[in-house]
């Protein structure tokens, strides 16, 4: 997809979606450049180039399917879903859980398929100086594009099973995460659990129309 699609996909990211990456007061704590939350993120980034070169002979469905373990493997959905939830995840039962969680996880893959559906050069940079804040490691990341001013991004994680991602930060401060807990804190006051994951899946099947 051209530079400017990916800009927008980005930003949307962040305006749909815990506070700043840098809002920690523990002094950040530079990492080899072999770090494994570095790791992680250069694998998802290679899955997500190698599909966006395949993108209009896979179609949405094919990019999906090629995204799916890359995606699983770098996500960390089970904590990015209980704090979009909130409060109310406490009261929930188990079942309404892993519903809310599998709904999340189809919309964060369906979005990634949609979005990046072709390619025009760009190219993912990871500095190799990873962070650590609060047992988080901060992963400094940008996309490139012929011609285009770099897009900053920041990926913060958590050692669940294996360095996985826990929010992303559009321009180091623009979190998906608070503001998905913004979007969807209206549907969960309103119709709870059940609500929350029909907007879900309903928003993934726009998304993986042909």
């Amino acid at each position: 997809m051209s530079a400017f699609g990916l800009r927008v996909f980005y930003f949307s990211l962040a305006m749909c979606g815990l506070a700043s990456a840098g809002s920690s007061a523990a002094p950040a704590i530079p990492a080899p450049a072999s770090d494994p939350a570095a790791r992680q993120i250069n694998a998802f980034h290679g899955t997500l180039v190698e599909t966006m070169k395949q993108a209009k002979e896979l179609g949405v469905q094919g990019r999906y399917k090629k995204l799916e373990p890359a995606v699983d493997a770098a996500f960390d959905f089970p904590a990015m879903t209980q704090t979009i939830v909130g409060p109310s995840w406490t009261s929930m039962s188990p079942g309404d859980r892993a519903k809310i969680i599998d709904a999340f996880r189809r919309m964060t893959i369906a979005n990634y398929a949609k979005n990046f559906d072709g390619y025009s050069g760009e190219q993912f940079v990871t500095s190799p100086q990873v962070q650590e804040r609060g047992g988080d490691k901060i992963v400094a990341t940008q996309m490139t594009s012929p011609g285009k001013s770099p897009i900053p991004f920041i990926y913060r994680m958590g050692n669940s099973h294996g360095w996985k991602i826990k929010d992303i930060f559009l321009n180091g401060y623009v979190s998906e995460v608070a503001t998905r807990r913004s979007d969807f804190a209206s549907t969960l006051k309103s119709g709870g659990a059940s609500a929350l994951v029909e907007k879900l899946n309903a928003l993934t099947d726009n998304l993986l129309k042909s």
